[in-house]
């Protein structure tokens, strides 16, 4: 299908995008301690098939492989999380120097590959002993992460410049102390309240570490969003969608631009905020860009028997779905885009993760076809290219993922990789994806230098 490449910039990031617990295994080695993702995957019952993250792609023994596959892919930039118990094993207090030196070394392979990093603080995996402390929920927690992002960003601000504080926070408050599966596996409303208050709070604090340790940061944070739409035209069914937007999408924009709390979420939570003086000051420090992950749309109807928003959601019939039983609505990326530049006015824009996950085959010839994943990518891609057009300052594209890797509760049956991993013998294969991938950034590379 034709992408639009004239409409992205001539410097657009092409990168790919990872996060430490799904990938790096190791969590046992060279002191650091466990998160809240090891206990919650060692749980019996917690996670399809009982897997977990012990050993995950074996990133922390083969990232120089991984590199390479980059190369190949032609990437010019790689979103990865720094796992926060390596770093600090207490939470807080001594820091561990085997944990910096692993990231200290792969930030130099990635610059000497000519790959731009791009550093993601906080990708869930809080360390356990901070949980055991009382977790996202207490205020303490985000003063350890303001803690935490300061001296990663003292040890690499001299050589990354593009930093995230947090992904997804609405998966750390909603799923993971709502919904309950996700670490730390919680059902309480008036946690997953605090919790996202508490990650919003941490996030300003970690701005502002940041800066202050590594001056010329690019800062961000990363947000899940979802285009809304409501299951019929019925006001209660508008109503409700109204609340689910509040809910994935405004709680988590509103705050960071100066917005406060949306009033109407906080009458449905019914739950007092921590807040103290000062503090939405500090959860609103400016952004130098917005992270968007995009994956699918969701239809919703009322339902006053359900918690907090009060919505069920709704299958469309006729759509097509990705693996994870996901519906497919690259229309949703733009939608969002366009959302984000009239309403919020953002300086620069990322799409930091988009993806899809499908049942792949290694054919006898040792290649994976995946067509559904390269038809997804170059649909998305093409919505993306259609809201730069149209004005979104979309400044690159991070595909999720670079590797088939754990996928948190769903353990590893659904692989999202541009490349393929054999979780027996951890080789890796470039998937048609990934080829396909190559070509697109390639082809937009080309366009720049023939208008230069």
């Amino acid at each position: 299908m034709t992408i639009d490449l004239a409409a992205l910039p001539p410097d657009f990031l092409w990168g790919t995008a990872t996060s430490a617990y799904q990938i790096e295994g190791a969590v046992a080695e060279d002191g650091r301690s466990p998160s809240i993702w090891d206990t919650f995957s060692h749980t019996p019952g917690k996670i399809a098939g009982n897997d977990n993250g012990d050993i995950a792609c074996d990133h922390y023994h083969r990232w120089r492989e991984d590199i390479a596959l980059m190369r190949r892919l032609g990437v010019d930039a790689y979103r990865l999380s720094i796992a926060w118990p390596r770093v600090l094993p207490g939470g807080d207090g001594p820091v561990n120097p085997k944990g910096l030196a692993f990231y200290d070394e792969l930030t130099d392979g990635l610059l000497q590959a000519g790959i731009t990093p791009s550093v993601t603080l906080y990708h869930w995996d809080l360390p356990q002993v901070l949980q055991d402390r009382g977790g996202w929920p207490e205020r303490d927690t985000a003063l350890a992460f303001a803690e935490y992002a300061s001296v990663v960003a003292e040890r690499l601000g001299d050589r990354v410049t593009h930093w995230a504080t947090l992904n997804e926070p609405s998966c750390s408050a909603w799923i993971g102390h709502l919904e309950g599966t996700m670490a730390p596996g919680w059902t309480d409303l008036t946690a997953a309240v605090r919790a996202s208050y508490h990650l919003l709070l941490g996030h300003g604090l970690a701005v502002r570490a940041i800066r202050a340790a590594a001056p010329g940061a690019e800062v961000g944070i990363v947000n899940n969003l979802s285009t809304v739409h409501a299951a019929t035209d019925r006001d209660e069914d508008v109503r409700a969608a109204r609340r689910l937007d509040g809910h994935v999408n405004r709680w988590w924009l509103d705050p960071v631009h100066g917005r406060g709390f949306p009033a109407d979420m906080r009458e449905v939570y019914g739950v007092e905020l921590p807040e103290r003086a000062g503090d939405m000051a500090v959860i609103a420090a400016p952004l130098d860009w917005l992270g968007l992950n995009y994956y699918f749309p969701v239809t919703v109807a009322d339902d006053p028997s359900a918690p907090a928003p009060r919505v069920r959601t709704v299958r469309r019939l006729g759509v097509p779905r990705t693996g994870m039983d996901w519906e497919v609505d690259a229309s949703g990326i733009e939608t969002l885009l366009l959302r984000l530049t009239d309403e919020y006015g953002p300086r620069r824009i990322f799409v930091t993760e988009n993806g899809s996950a499908y049942p792949d085959v290694v054919r006898p010839d040792g290649t994976v076809h995946d067509p559904e994943r390269q038809e997804y990518l170059e649909r998305h891609l093409a919505a993306c290219a259609s809201a730069a057009r149209k004005g979104a300052p979309l400044a690159g594209y991070f595909a999720w993922s670079l590797l088939d890797n754990f996928e948190w509760a769903y353990g590893y049956d659904r692989r999202f990789g541009l490349v393929h991993v054999d979780y027996r013998t951890q080789a890796r294969t470039i998937k048609g994806s990934g080829h396909r991938y190559a070509e697109i950034v390639r082809a937009h590379r080309e366009r720049g230098r023939r208008a230069a």
